[in-house]
């Protein structure tokens, strides 16, 4: 499988403070399938892959807050570049909600960001394999 192109939309991630319900919910609306995320799981975050059935990886992922976020879901746009991204967006009237970059251990990436209207999305860039 290829990688998706820079603009099109790649993941999303569904937030929450009760990830066995929402995987509970999830899984059996859509018939998804989740799977403890390696790296991130490790790291202390309680992170799930979400695939849906049939699928050859994953498309989403499910993560715990434990009750420091609000629960939400959001998007994530590929881009070939989250800094000059985050940039172009602060001059069309989006602003920057937080953004890592150089995280390390495979993390790619990715930063929040509003658009003019104060809707919430994501942009991120794969870290090379």
């Amino acid at each position: 499988m290829s990688t998706p192109a820079p603009g099109t939309l790649a993941w999303f991630e569904v937030a929450t403070d009760n990830p066995d319900a929402a995987e509970k919910f999830y899984g059996s609306l859509f018939d998804w399938s989740f799977e403890s995320s390696g790296s991130l799981t490790s790291g202390g975050l309680d992170y799930r892959n979400i695939t849906a059935s049939g699928a050859p990886q994953p498309m989403g992922g499910l993560f715990a807050t434990h009750g420091e976020l609000p629960n939400h879901a959001v998007f994530y746009i590929l881009v070939a570049d989250v800094e000059a991204t985050c940039a172009d967006a602060e001059q069309l009237g989006g602003t920057v909600v937080n953004k890592r970059i150089g995280n390390g251990g495979g993390t790619p990436d990715f930063a929040y960001l509003r658009d003019p209207s104060g809707n919430q999305f994501a942009v991120f860039t794969p870290r090379p394999e």
